[in-house]
């Protein structure tokens, strides 16, 4: 699932301020990251259904490397998936509306930040 509506695609922000930035509304990297790309990750877990689920935000280097402190980072397309153990994450689900309107929620949060950050 896509979250096309909140508009985030294109913010384009300084390394340094997007980790600061992510990491204060609650999205982590972990080692999803190379010189040029990155995910940002929240994960959600249903103790009571055992279910995991990501929102993710893909991101892209169009200037320097990823961890530099010059680098320009674009973000892309916000999107939602629900794991399956051991065969990994998938996109194209019925999610329960609490998740999905947290996500809406985080995704709102996160283009506040930018948006009093930069004016990309």
């Amino acid at each position: 699932m896509k979250f096309e509506e909140i508009g985030l695609a294109g913010k384009v922000l300084d390394f340094e301020m997007l980790e600061h930035l992510m990491h204060e509304v609650g999205f982590i990297r972990a080692g999803q990251w190379d010189y040029e790309r990155i995910t940002y990750d929240h994960k959600f877990e249903n103790m009571d259904t055992g279910e995991v689920f990501y929102l993710r935000i893909p991101c892209v280097a169009v200037e320097g490397e990823v961890e530099t402190s010059h680098a320009l980072i674009k973000v892309m397309e916000p999107y939602l998936g629900k794991h399956y153990y051991p065969h990994g994450v998938e996109y194209d689900e019925d999610f329960p509306k609490n998740t999905v309107n947290t996500c809406k929620k985080l995704l709102n949060q996160l283009k506040e930040e930018i948006e009093k950050h930069h004016s990309n």
